[in-house]
């Protein structure tokens, strides 16, 4: 039987948690026993007691280590602390303990070095690491032996009373109430933020920054911070460097994927977690705010069998929620579809998500490089981040790709000279590029408290409403407020859109070298809706409210008034 099945026949496991481990043994990497432990599924004792009954190995118990350090000249102690070995005896037959002795390259070095047959028995990695510091011990320098072991003790015993505090029930109870008050508030982000006169505790919802109506106490600060970087699998004891991880967990019925960044300020360890609802996600175009018209242009784009397709906007604005509804309209059975992201946000059936990893080199552009030899139809880029990503990107497209991108500007226009930038020439941009989508995100009004109320005489044409609003209408909404929305007046958010598309007249502009002032006005000629007038649009629609259409958009507007 396999682990996993052992461990559900003795009743240490349920079924649904050993379906997470699986998952996150699949993005992790490692052995499932270790991905168990370090989930907090199952305690090491049970995985090493399972696991020696499927290796048929003996487990090893702290007293079954020997006193005094083994000595065994052909091995080198960098091999024994690399290798997580321990010598427990040096005869014909050597005997060594270890957390993972299936691992068949361990057991065919040490038979390679040894010269002969070697057994390895299964230990706790606690006591594998303490007999480790106890062989390194003795065979260092006694001066510096004796420096070093006090500098690991003192590291240790830190460590251990970082790890005493975080496990203590008060400070699991407190950030598991965290979290479930971002998901009960529906909050994108944690911030978790140590200051002089207290800890700040603020929840990002529906883009707006909002305190928590209960603040910890200051002193709780070290213990929260511990707690949240031993679940995302960070080093506990560096708080002088940045750090990011990784929380999977299920709250309320809801898988949840907390996204960890930790940077070290004058007060503390400042921390923000990113909060991603696999349940809630809306993988629909439909559903997503796009005005019909803008929504067939969209779709036509999306149907070309080849081109660049960016979407642009400021972070958080909802562009790879986009390009993950993009990619779900089209046919996955039919189509070779590959992606690289950073990170992999959710996962999509029948598309080939590659995930960086900057520590091993594994980047946007040596993704690109190899997935162009995996005959894709779609490729699709989290984030063109330099110049070398874009201009892979832009030969993919012409040698019959379809590529999606995001891209960081303020306008579809100015993505336009944002390529330029990075050094791609404007006959490529002309030949490759479809169309550029921006978008922002606005909050839609509570249905249950926004309040009517009439216009004045002459302003909605001072405001560009009269346009999008019928002749006799004269009414608009405003936010209210109400239990239901937690006395703010919204509720939940869409988006609102600008879609540029590379015709005729903006292929004349771009090779006559126009700016992105230039490149929006011809668009304007040529019938674009901009970002605000497509909030006006869910404005009269009774969809929004003008004041915060006017605060997403207030750069938009500025610019419109300038041309």
């Amino acid at each position: 039987m396999k682990l996993g099945e052992l461990l559900l026949a003795g009743n240490k496991l349920a079924a649904r948690d050993l379906e997470r481990a699986l998952l996150a043994q699949a993005e992790m990497g490692g052995y499932l026993g270790q991905v168990l432990v370090k989930l907090g599924l199952v305690s090491e004792p049970d995985v090493m007691a399972a696991l020696a009954g499927q290796l048929q190995r003996r487990l090893l118990l702290a007293a079954d280590y020997p006193p005094e350090p083994v000595v065994i000249a052909e091995l080198a102690d960098a091999f024994l602390l690399g290798n997580g070995v321990v010598p427990l005896s040096a005869g014909a037959l050597p005997e060594f303990a270890s957390a993972v002795p299936q691992d068949p390259y361990l057991q065919k070095a040490l038979e390679l070095a040894l010269g002969r047959p070697a057994v390895v028995h299964l230990g706790l990695e606690a006591d594998v690491a303490a007999a480790l510091e106890r062989h390194l011990a003795v065979a260092n320098d006694a001066e510096d032996t004796e420096l070093d072991t006090v500098h690991a003790e003192s590291d240790q015993e830190f460590v251990e009373h970082l790890k005493d505090i975080a496990s203590e029930a008060p400070v699991i109870r407190l950030v598991n109430q965290i979290i479930h008050h971002a998901l009960d508030v529906g909050a994108s982000d944690i911030h978790v933020e140590p200051f002089d006169d207290k800890l700040h505790l603020r929840y990002r919802v529906d883009g707006v920054i909002q305190d928590a109506p209960d603040t910890p106490d200051s002193r709780l600060a070290p213990a929260i911070a511990s707690r949240i970087k031993l679940l995302s699998h960070m080093n506990i004891a560096e708080r002088r460097l940045p750090q990011d991880g990784r929380i999977m967990m299920r709250v309320k019925g809801h898988e949840l994927d907390l996204r960890v960044s930790t940077i070290p300020t004058v007060h503390g360890e400042s921390i923000v977690m990113r909060v991603l609802d696999r349940d809630s996600i809306q993988l629909s175009l439909q559903s997503m705010g796009f005005a019909d018209d803008t929504l067939v242009r969209y779709q036509a784009l999306l149907n070309r069998p080849h081109g660049v397709l960016l979407v642009t906007g400021p972070t958080g604005s909802g562009k790879t929620t986009t390009l993950y509804a993009s990619l779900a309209t089209l046919d996955a059975s039919e189509l070779k579809i590959i992606t690289v992201e950073d990170p992999v946000e959710y996962q999509l059936d029948g598309v080939n998500q590659i995930q960086v990893q900057a520590q091993i080199e594994l980047t946007f552009a040596r993704s690109l490089r190899a997935i162009l030899r995996q005959d894709p139809d779609i490729i699709m880029i989290g984030e063109m981040r330099d110049g070398e990503t874009a201009q892979i990107a832009v030969q993919s497209a012409l040698t019959g790709h379809l590529v999606l991108s995001t891209l960081h500007t303020n306008t579809a226009a100015g993505a336009i000279t944002r390529l330029e930038d990075m050094g791609i020439e404007r006959y490529l941009i002309t030949s490759s590029v479809n169309g550029v989508l921006a978008q922002r995100l606005v909050r839609t009004l509570c249905s249950h408290c926004k309040v009517a109320y009439t216009l004045e005489p002459g302003e909605a044409q001072r405001i560009g409403l009269q346009a999008f609003m019928p002749k006799d209408q004269q009414t608009l909404y405003r936010a209210g407020g109400c239990t239901e929305c937690k006395h703010s007046g919204y509720k939940g958010r869409t988006a609102i859109h600008e879609l540029f598309v590379m015709d005729g007249a903006m292929h004349k502009a771009v090779q006559a070298g126009a700016d992105a002032t230039e490149l929006h006005a011809t668009a304007r000629r040529s019938g674009m809706r901009t970002l605000y007038e497509d909030g006006l649009c869910k404005v009269a629609a009774g969809v929004s409210s003008l004041d915060e259409v006017l605060r997403v958009t207030q750069d938009q507007t500025e610019t419109a008034e300038a041309i």
